[in-house]
């Protein structure tokens, strides 16, 4: 039925097309509207099949994909004006260097998983809480919020929510109660660093700033915005965090340490080896030109040769539909990009501005958000960096670094704002997903959203004082 739905939208895109480029022809007959409207409709029907949980996030992104290629090779052969997005378009839109970042590091947490330390770290966070849930979900928000500084929030997100899941089958409460809070804190925690997130590191790439300079003006209002996040997430979950008062937890922790327990010591040190040496990659790339995907890659070849893994088990321990959704994504924005949709909103910013510093910091800022709580921020990020590097130049009085600081802020909170908005949420609510504990769009936007509209008053309120 669900499936049933999708076709039908989609094919009355189809015909409805013709009658809406009729209607908007007088508005430049120079430019072919038919690939900018499919594209753009593509994209908000995907968004609503996500939204409304009509069919999965991964098949609704496979629709949008291959009705885009289906309309531009059948269509498009008889009229150009069709031809939304070739195949060597939607390959070259593809960002193979997240796909290859994320599969990578899957597998070197999977075979991580087989040493049994997410297990033991589960019972030492519980110890060190002391019983407390709501103690614990503390610590494991600021040690995801460090963790996804030094590294990335993908990779922390990787590493991370499988303890997560454990700690929280353990003490009976609703693994959400410590999954949100952490997906919330590391798009937080990957704001202060030049690698933290992935858009951080599309922006220094192009703006030539350091890592020095992203910690020293970004690293003040992620603390802050930190420390707002704990306050939200108590709101939230204080129910669940209430749970479990009474618990003998001595007797727990016997139990927990008994149970919970590395079991294979030579493999977990050949693990954080070869983890250490991908970490020391992701600090060095710039300097080594290389791609972080190139380090995570090296790093699962290394450990699937030593450890002598099965690559079979290793490949079904990947989480494919999420790798799946982000390739399917990435055409369908980079169709709505290579048609002059994103540039046509972002064209926006510039005529709302009236080139206005302080009017044009704020619309970054929030349309920035805005959109990445709509699409990927990664791909926004993309387009919009042209968008910043013009403004800079016709903007009299800013501050050349500003409105990166603005790009960056808006890309990354409002990545918060729903499932489908930044990496690591995708990746978070495949691995939940995949352990029984599945994530809906209207679930995650209930507890994104405030924390995401909150974080942006915070990173504007912050750059208007500072600037």
């Amino acid at each position: 039925m669900k499936f049933s739905i999708a076709l039908i939208l989609l094919i009355s895109v189809i015909i409805l097309i013709p009658e809406l480029v009729s209607g908007m022809d007088n508005i430049n007959p120079e430019i072919p509207l038919e690939p900018m409207i499919i594209s753009g409709l593509v994209l908000v029907i995907v968004y609503v099949l996500i939204a409304f949980d009509l069919i999965h996030r991964t098949l609704a992104a496979l629709l949008g994909a291959s009705t885009i290629l289906f309309i531009s090779t059948t269509l498009g052969a008889f009229n150009k004006n069709y031809q939304i997005l070739s195949f060597n378009d939607a390959i070259d839109a593809i960002d193979f260097n997240v796909v290859f970042l994320l599969m990578g590091m899957m597998i070197i947490v999977a075979i991580m998983r087989g040493t049994g330390v997410f297990q033991w770290t589960a019972y030492k966070s519980y110890e060190l809480a002391k019983g407390d849930i709501w103690r614990l979900t503390i610590i494991l928000m600021i040690v995801t919020a460090v963790l996804s500084a030094l590294l990335d929030n993908v990779t922390t997100i990787l590493l991370l929510t499988p303890v997560t899941i454990e700690i929280a089958l353990i003490l009976r409460i609703n693994p959400w109660a410590l999954i949100f809070p952490e997906i919330m804190a590391s798009n937080i925690g990957g704001t202060a660093t030049l690698i933290g997130d992935p858009p951080n590191i599309l922006i220094g790439s192009s703006s030539g700033l350091s890592f020095n300079a992203f910690l020293f003006n970004l690293g003040p209002i992620a603390l802050i915005t930190l420390l707002a996040l704990i306050g939200m997430m108590y709101f939230f979950f204080s129910k669940e965090y209430k749970k479990n008062k009474n618990n003998n937890v001595p007797e727990l922790l016997k139990r927990l340490k008994r149970e919970y327990k590395i079991e294979n010591q030579a493999l977990l040190n050949q693990c954080l080896i070869v983890l250490g040496f991908v970490i020391v990659l992701f600090f060095l790339h710039d300097e080594l030109k290389m791609e972080p995907s190139i380090a995570a890659m090296t790093g699962a070849m290394i450990l699937l040769l030593i450890s002598r893994t099965h690559i079979g088990e290793m490949l079904d321990e990947v989480e494919w539909p999420t790798l799946v959704f982000f390739m399917m994504l990435f055409i369908i924005v980079g169709a709505a990009e290579k048609n002059g949709l994103i540039p046509a909103i972002a064209e926006i910013v510039v005529q709302i501005s009236g080139k206005d510093p302080t009017s044009t910091i704020v619309i970054v800022i929030w349309i920035s958000g805005i959109m990445s709580a709509i699409v990927d921020n990664i791909p926004f990020t993309a387009s919009m960096i042209p968008v910043v590097e013009y403004l800079n130049q016709v903007i009299p009085g800013i501050d050349p670094n500003i409105l990166w600081w603005a790009l960056a802020l808006g890309a990354d909170f409002g990545g918060n704002a729903t499932i489908i908005g930044a990496s690591s949420n995708i990746v978070a609510a495949g691995i939940a997903e995949r352990s029984g504990y599945a994530i809906r769009f209207k679930d995650f936007i209930k507890i994104g959203m405030p924390v995401a509209i909150v974080s942006m008053i915070l990173s504007t309120a912050y750059l208007l004082i500072r600037y």
